[in-house]
């Protein structure tokens, strides 16, 4: 009988690794691993059919077609629910093919450049960072991409460290005081030559609107009264020994204000019509002619007209002012 037999490569009898039968002569023989089976045993372990196209998968011994290998042993991968077959990716506890585990913020691949999990999430260290830096109220610098703790540089809308730049005219290395001219950065030194003004205040640049005044320039909010430090905002100031004050402290701490001039009255005052004035402003409100607390007078709205002018004026007028300027002065 055992000349009717196969035999195999070590001289023996071949026997099925299935069925534990021998080969007749004109049988077939499946050589798989080393080991020999009849056509009819090389099926899958599970469903007991033959491989597709001869393709199996081979688990702990037991070899599988590639439909139940999947079913029973092939992790799903948790993005788009296929079975992962060859590398996967085991991360978050769940598995992932590599060209489905993305960053969950950015989209971009993280097979290959590892992950960092933030609050449930798998996310790319940039974006991490990103997250983290918005957390704390801080930057992350757009060069190093790391978190920027203190200081930072902005240019074009993106924000850096400092420390990256140097400035476009000295070279030297920049500090968070650093500004932007033109597209380029300067320290605080070359962007004041480069023609910006400063503050007489703060000592910082001024980038919007200007005040000029005491032989500086000042921001608006910046220049204030000396002696209540509120923004005069388009107002008047009066100046006093390189200092500016509000008219109220001014009149308090300097003296009467003339009515004309609006300034402090360095000498005698002359006082008329409840009001103060410089000697030489106290003038006829008509011709313009000066006039004395001593000198006739009459008064039209509000203001001295002498008495030549007085004069001048219709009989019906005259006869009107006459009687609100004696009872304006008695």
């Amino acid at each position: 009988m055992n000349g009717d037999m196969q035999l195999g490569p070590d001289g023996k009898v071949a026997i099925c690794s299935r069925c534990n039968e021998g080969f007749s002569s004109s049988e077939k023989i499946v050589n798989s691993g080393g080991e020999v089976w009849h056509p009819r045993c090389f099926v899958c372990a599970q469903c007991f059919q033959p491989f597709p196209d001869g393709v199996f998968y081979e688990f702990e011994g037991r070899k599988y077609c590639e439909h139940d290998f999947q079913v029973l042993y092939a992790p799903c991968c948790n993005k788009c629910g296929e079975f992962v077959i060859g590398r996967v990716i085991k991360a978050m506890n769940t598995s992932w093919h590599p060209d489905c585990f993305h960053c969950q913020l950015c989209d971009s691949p993280l097979a290959d450049t590892g992950f960092v999990r933030n609050m449930g999430r798998a996310l790319c260290r940039d974006c991490n960072l990103q997250e983290k830096a918005s957390s704390s109220g801080k930057y992350v610098c757009h060069k190093c991409h790391m978190i920027i703790e203190e200081g930072y540089l902005k240019l074009k809308g993106d924000v850096y460290h400092p420390y990256h730049f140097n400035c476009a005219m000295c070279s030297t290395e920049l500090t968070p005081d650093a500004r932007e001219k033109n597209g380029e950065l300067l320290c605080l030194r070359c962007h004041d030559k480069a023609g910006v003004p400063i503050c007489g205040a703060c000592r910082r640049p001024i980038e919007g609107r200007v005040i000029n005044a005491l032989g500086k320039t000042w921001h608006p909010e910046h220049f204030v009264c000396a002696k209540c430090e509120k923004p005069f905002h388009g107002s008047r100031h009066y100046e006093r020994r390189n200092l500016a004050y509000c008219q109220m402290h001014f009149h308090q701490l300097f003296g009467d204000l003339c009515f004309v001039c609006n300034n402090v009255i360095p000498g005698d005052v002359c006082r008329a019509l409840n009001k103060c004035w410089c000697f030489e402003h106290f003038s006829c409100s008509v011709c313009d002619r000066q006039l004395t607390e001593k000198t006739k007078f009459f008064v039209m709205d509000v203001k001295p007209v002498c008495k030549h002018c007085f004069e001048k004026f219709p009989g019906e007028l005259q006869r009107r002012l006459k009687k609100a300027s004696d009872a304006s002065l008695s």
